[in-house]
């Protein structure tokens, strides 16, 4: 039975929704991971800088495995490499609540899938935007069918980041220790890796099954372009690859964890308040999110992308300035309706411009600088909140943010899009 209207748009297959389901179950643990990261390595007693450092593992690590799926990706079964990484999120979450020392911890944050920003940056992405673009007919099906992903993924991360403050509340009322409960997300984090591998099953199947019918019926299973590495879309990958790489490394400075902790730092904000905020940021992410395909019908994806962007960067700056909370949030929860608008046009923008066998491989190479440049973020963020100079993050951040938007409009403005 086919999945209601306004989960699946029309022109997509119903498979996709296994995909929505798993995106859902991962950005709740991204939501509060992010949030909780930071308060969790300080009760370990680290410190800021090395806080940093950990959250430039993960960042790194996803980069690793990232560039691993773009370029040997095509020698495997994805659906083994889903599975792969939905195991490797298993023992992540394993990894963190059973150990406590920086260098053990170092290395899982490494190897393993946790991430620390507001985006999905791990080796899912690439994975699961080839399965994705393949499930829809056309470019109008397949714009909407990334924004239901980013939604998906937008509104289970703000309930994760409200899921956040439970350790806090367990500890007040009901008098267990925090750390401890701190230690059982992660637990949870791993139960939820187990059900992303079990939703991965599901999808096998059922594409199983629809090929099978399409058999019987005595019309040929379909055969979707087998992925291949890049080829004729390789130039264009590198220009946008290129691009990404000055986005993600601003993004980097102040991913969720950085800039909980530059709450922490600057405003002495409660784990319980942060989780608040960041529930209702990304609410308000979401929310915007359900805009994008109706704005690039009327204005195309790339004016989408970039006149959402440049006022959610002036937003963020405005916030490094703001002298009280109430008007820090006010900014940052402007900002946030501003700022993820360009995720569904980008991701469809990706798939369009290059031909179906080389997907997969241009979701991993524009991927990558999602994880690769931002993974010096957070230890110079740190490193910069360490040594006083509180709002050179956020400062830094837009500025950098707006000097893409602006490169990205004048190389891809006029670019055709199937």
């Amino acid at each position: 039975m086919r999945a209601p209207s306004w989960i699946l748009p029309v022109g997509v297959e119903p498979a996709a929704a296994w995909l929505l389901a798993s995106r859902m179950l991962r950005g709740f643990a991204d939501g509060y991971v992010a949030v909780l990261l930071p308060a969790y390595l300080g009760a370990l007693g680290m410190s800021v800088v090395e806080i940093g450092v950990l959250s430039t593992l993960t960042l790194a690590g996803s980069a690793a495995a990232t560039i691993a799926v773009g370029a040997l990706g095509h020698r495997f079964p994805a659906a083994r490499l889903m599975q792969a990484a939905a195991l490797t999120m298993v023992a992540t979450g394993l990894g963190f609540a059973g150990l406590h020392a920086f260098w053990p911890l170092a290395l899982v944050a490494f190897v393993g899938t946790l991430n620390p920003s507001s985006g999905d940056v791990s080796v899912f992405l690439p994975l699961e935007h080839a399965r994705l673009a393949r499930a829809a007919v056309d470019s109008a099906a397949r714009t909407a069918l990334f924004s239901r992903y980013a939604l998906a993924g937008g509104l289970s991360a703000a309930v994760g980041a409200l899921a956040s403050a439970w350790p806090a509340w367990w500890s007040k009322h009901e008098g267990g220790s925090t750390l401890d409960a701190m230690r059982a997300m992660f637990v949870l984090y791993a139960l939820i890796g187990v059900l992303v591998a079990l939703l991965y099953r599901g999808l096998i199947a059922q594409e199983r099954r629809h090929q099978d019918a399409a058999g019987d019926a005595g019309a040929p299973a379909r055969n979707p372009d087998a992925p291949q590495p890049l080829g004729p879309s390789r130039g264009i990958v590198i220009r946008l690859a290129s691009l990404f790489c000055i986005d993600s490394f601003a993004g980097g400075l102040l991913v969720n964890s950085m800039l909980a902790l530059w709450l922490f730092e600057r405003f002495g904000l409660s784990l319980a308040s942060a989780g608040q905020f960041f529930f209702a940021s990304g609410l308000m992410m979401t929310a915007s999110q359900l805009l994008a395909p109706v704005l690039a019908r009327r204005f195309g994806l790339v004016n989408t992308m970039t006149f959402t962007h440049i006022p959610a960067s002036l937003f963020l700056i405005a916030a490094s300035a703001a002298a009280t909370l109430p008007i820090a949030l006010g900014c940052l929860l402007l900002r946030a309706v501003l700022s993820s608008m360009d995720v569904p046009a980008r991701n469809a923008f990706v798939m369009a411009v290059v031909t179906p066998p080389e997907r997969a491989a241009a979701a991993s190479f524009t991927a990558v600088p999602r994880s690769l440049a931002s993974a010096l973020g957070p230890t110079i963020g740190a490193s910069l909140l360490a040594s006083g100079m509180l709002a050179a993050p956020l400062v830094a951040c837009g500025v950098l943010k707006i000097v893409y938007d602006l490169a990205l409009l004048g190389m891809f403005r006029r670019h055709p899009v199937d």
